[in-house]
């Protein structure tokens, strides 16, 4: 599916950080970053990648942190204080 379709269908930019333990090292934590379009709140995506690192990498995962952005959304307007003019 073309990712524009994906976004119609309620997709959005989600990136997560991933703290893992170093196999050889556990004590000492590495971060992964990961990112890819998924539905929220569930993350089917994500989840999927995660069961894949439990089931296939060394490093024991230590936690995630995720955030979801809309990518087609209402465009957003700020309006500005001041007024500049050159001559």
């Amino acid at each position: 599916m073309a990712n524009l379709e994906r976004m119609l269908k309620g997709y959005r930019l989600t990136t997560a950080e991933i703290l893992y333990h170093m196999p050889d090292h556990p004590g000492v934590l590495q971060s992964f970053t990961w990112q890819n379009l998924d539905i929220a709140p569930h993350f089917p995506e994500l989840s999927r990648f995660l069961e894949f690192w439990k089931r296939e990498i060394d490093g024991a995962l230590h936690s995630v942190t995720v955030a979801a952005k809309d990518i087609l959304s209402p465009p957003e307007t700020r309006f500005v204080g001041a007024d500049y003019r050159l001559h």
